[in-house]
């Protein structure tokens, strides 16, 4: 294996002092590489709250100190940590349909949102083959209150969740694939060594928009999660049509 799935790069400052310590105060290096990925993967997803980022491309210092993140960040984060464990990694890039982030972004904003958002996932070569890691994304909290508020539903792409196995999906490292917003994606960048790498070419929301997201609208989010969080799930209108994902042709590169 290179050191291009190993190496630091200005997002993934995995030799940054705070992340250093995260490492070495855990004990991670002490175990096996499967709990090792294992004990990273559990902290993103359970430490790190499912929130918005001022910024897709923050270093992972950045998101660990702001202790929160969407699937970009944390999986920024989730990368640094990794390759602190002498993991190797790489950076898958997509989009996913704006439906997705429905009920956390406010109706009176959505409209206005991109109709595709930047979205990705994190692959981990273990055990000789690689393995994709997207469960991390939603803390457990605003998991539990969507299953929650919708214990007879299976399929769900709304909220932040995209999966057709909302009571029990595939959340948990168990040394295989893990996802949570799988079926919202409707474009495949493909993989990339770091994000670093995807970021230099695709941005989103720049210029006013962006302005309004960074100082209004994600804070509003972000408020309209953490009442998630406590099993305040907002009602989205239109019914069954707007909970489920768009039907397309659309079919994910096959990763090797």
């Amino acid at each position: 294996m290179t050191d291009q799935y190993l190496s630091p790069t200005p997002l993934l400052d995995f030799e940054a002092t705070p992340i250093q310590h995260l490492v070495t105060d855990r004990g991670w290096l002490n175990l096996s590489q499967t709990d090792r990925i294992g004990a990273a993967y559990d902290f993103v997803r359970n430490e790190i709250l499912f929130g918005y980022n001022s910024d897709d491309a923050l270093p992972a210092s950045r998101v660990l100190a702001d202790g929160y993140g969407q699937c970009n960040t944390k999986g920024t984060l989730l990368m640094a940590l990794l390759r602190a464990l002498d993991v190797p990694c790489r950076f898958h890039g997509f989009t996913i349909d704006k439906r997705l982030q429905r009920g956390v972004v406010p109706e009176l904003v959505y409209p206005l949102a991109p109709a595709n958002i930047i979205h990705s996932w994190v692959e981990i070569q273990h055990e000789g083959q690689w393995l994709e890691l997207e469960g991390f994304i939603l803390d457990p909290p605003v998991l539990a209150a969507l299953q929650g508020a919708f214990p007879d539903r299976n399929s769900l792409c709304a909220y932040g969740a995209g999966t057709n196995c909302l009571q029990n999906p595939d959340v948990a490292w168990r040394g295989a694939s893990t996802y949570i917003q799988k079926t919202g994606i409707n474009h495949d960048y493909g993989t990339f060594d770091d994000p670093d790498a995807f970021y230099e070419n695709h941005r989103q929301l720049s210029g006013v928009k962006g302005v309004l997201y960074r100082l209004i609208v994600r804070h509003w989010m972000n408020h309209r999660v953490k009442k998630m969080r406590i099993g305040h799930v907002p009602t989205i209108p239109g019914g069954e049509a707007n909970l489920v994902p768009v039907q397309s042709n659309f079919q994910m590169r096959e990763t090797i």
